[in-house]
Protein backbone atom coordinates (compact mmCIF):
# COMPACT_ATOMS: atom_id res chain seq x y z
CA UNK A 1 0.00 0.00 0.00
CA UNK A 2 2.82 2.44 0.90
CA UNK A 3 4.60 1.58 -2.36
CA UNK A 4 1.46 2.40 -4.40
CA UNK A 5 0.95 5.66 -2.54
CA UNK A 6 4.59 6.63 -3.08
CA UNK A 7 4.34 5.76 -6.80
CA UNK A 8 1.14 7.81 -7.23
CA UNK A 9 2.73 10.75 -5.37
CA UNK A 10 5.81 10.69 -7.61
CA UNK A 11 3.72 10.48 -10.79
CA UNK A 12 1.44 13.29 -9.59
CA UNK A 13 4.44 15.49 -8.76
CA UNK A 14 6.08 14.92 -12.14
CA UNK A 15 2.95 15.73 -14.13
CA UNK A 16 1.82 18.63 -11.97
CA UNK A 17 5.10 20.46 -12.62
CA UNK A 18 5.11 20.03 -16.39
CA UNK A 19 4.04 22.65 -18.87
CA UNK A 20 2.20 22.44 -22.14
CA UNK A 21 3.59 25.71 -23.49
CA UNK A 22 5.60 25.24 -26.69
CA UNK A 23 8.79 27.27 -26.69
CA UNK A 24 10.63 27.69 -29.96
CA UNK A 25 14.34 27.02 -29.99
CA UNK A 26 14.70 28.75 -33.37
CA UNK A 27 15.98 32.33 -32.83
CA UNK A 28 15.14 33.35 -36.42
CA UNK A 29 11.61 34.55 -35.88
CA UNK A 30 9.97 37.50 -37.53
CA UNK A 31 8.51 39.88 -34.99
CA UNK A 32 5.68 41.69 -36.70
CA UNK A 33 3.19 42.73 -34.05
CA UNK A 34 3.16 46.43 -34.94
CA UNK A 35 2.17 48.30 -38.08
CA UNK A 36 5.26 49.45 -39.97
CA UNK A 37 6.51 52.99 -40.38
CA UNK A 38 5.94 54.56 -43.75
CA UNK A 39 9.46 54.94 -45.11
CA UNK A 40 9.53 57.94 -47.43
CA UNK A 41 13.28 58.46 -47.85
CA UNK A 42 16.30 56.29 -48.54
CA UNK A 43 19.58 57.35 -47.00
CA UNK A 44 22.33 58.28 -49.42
CA UNK A 45 24.90 57.30 -46.77
CA UNK A 46 25.97 53.74 -47.58
CA UNK A 47 26.82 53.02 -43.92
CA UNK A 48 23.41 54.10 -42.54
CA UNK A 49 22.22 51.43 -40.13
CA UNK A 50 24.97 49.04 -41.17
CA UNK A 51 27.57 50.24 -38.68
CA UNK A 52 27.47 51.02 -34.99
CA UNK A 53 28.87 54.47 -35.80
CA UNK A 54 25.81 55.33 -37.92
CA UNK A 55 22.80 53.47 -36.45
CA UNK A 56 19.17 53.89 -37.43
CA UNK A 57 17.63 56.21 -34.83
CA UNK A 58 13.99 55.37 -34.01
CA UNK A 59 13.72 56.59 -30.43
CA UNK A 60 10.86 58.54 -28.99
CA UNK A 61 9.54 58.88 -25.47
CA UNK A 62 8.78 55.34 -24.21
CA UNK A 63 8.34 53.76 -27.66
CA UNK A 64 11.86 52.63 -28.53
CA UNK A 65 11.42 48.84 -28.77
CA UNK A 66 8.08 49.23 -30.52
CA UNK A 67 9.62 51.68 -32.99
CA UNK A 68 12.44 49.23 -33.71
CA UNK A 69 9.86 46.66 -34.80
CA UNK A 70 7.90 49.24 -36.78
CA UNK A 71 11.05 50.25 -38.65
CA UNK A 72 12.07 46.67 -39.37
CA UNK A 73 8.54 45.78 -40.49
CA UNK A 74 8.71 48.57 -43.09
CA UNK A 75 11.82 47.12 -44.75
CA UNK A 76 11.91 44.82 -47.75
CA UNK A 77 14.60 43.05 -49.74
CA UNK A 78 16.42 44.68 -52.67
CA UNK A 79 13.68 43.61 -55.11
CA UNK A 80 10.72 44.05 -52.77
CA UNK A 81 11.05 40.64 -51.10
CA UNK A 82 9.53 39.98 -47.68
CA UNK A 83 12.19 40.08 -44.97
CA UNK A 84 12.60 38.20 -41.73
CA UNK A 85 14.69 39.32 -38.82
CA UNK A 86 15.76 38.46 -35.31
CA UNK A 87 17.43 40.38 -32.54
CA UNK A 88 21.04 39.26 -32.32
CA UNK A 89 21.64 41.18 -29.10
CA UNK A 90 22.80 44.47 -27.67
CA UNK A 91 26.17 46.04 -28.33
CA UNK A 92 28.18 49.11 -28.93
CA UNK A 93 27.90 51.73 -26.16
CA UNK A 94 27.06 55.05 -27.83
CA UNK A 95 26.91 58.58 -26.47
CA UNK A 96 23.41 60.03 -26.19
CA UNK A 97 21.57 62.87 -24.53
CA UNK A 98 18.78 60.42 -23.66
CA UNK A 99 20.93 58.31 -21.34
CA UNK A 100 19.41 57.61 -17.93
CA UNK A 101 22.50 56.23 -16.18
CA UNK A 102 26.12 56.85 -17.07
CA UNK A 103 26.93 58.57 -20.35
CA UNK A 104 26.14 55.96 -23.02
CA UNK A 105 23.21 53.99 -24.39
CA UNK A 106 23.38 50.52 -25.90
CA UNK A 107 22.42 49.78 -29.51
CA UNK A 108 20.40 46.78 -30.62
CA UNK A 109 21.71 44.61 -33.43
CA UNK A 110 19.24 42.81 -35.70
CA UNK A 111 20.02 40.24 -38.38
CA UNK A 112 17.90 40.61 -41.50
CA UNK A 113 17.44 38.32 -44.48
CA UNK A 114 14.88 38.03 -47.26
CA UNK A 115 13.25 35.35 -49.38
CA UNK A 116 15.64 33.61 -51.72
CA UNK A 117 18.76 35.17 -50.20
CA UNK A 118 21.70 33.52 -48.53
CA UNK A 119 22.83 36.93 -47.24
CA UNK A 120 22.26 38.14 -43.69
CA UNK A 121 22.56 41.86 -43.04
CA UNK A 122 23.31 43.30 -39.60
CA UNK A 123 21.35 46.46 -38.79
CA UNK A 124 22.23 48.61 -35.79
CA UNK A 125 19.34 50.48 -34.18
CA UNK A 126 19.40 53.21 -31.54
CA UNK A 127 16.04 53.07 -29.77
CA UNK A 128 16.78 56.10 -27.60
CA UNK A 129 17.53 58.89 -30.05
CA UNK A 130 15.31 60.08 -32.88
CA UNK A 131 16.91 60.88 -36.21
Amino acid sequence: MKAKLLFVSIVFTIFSCSTTKNVSTNPKQSVSNDAPFSITEISENSSYGLTADNPVQVGSEGSGPRNERKYLNALCGPNGETISYYRAGSCCPTESEKVMFGDKVILDNYRVTWQGSKDIVSIYINMYDLG
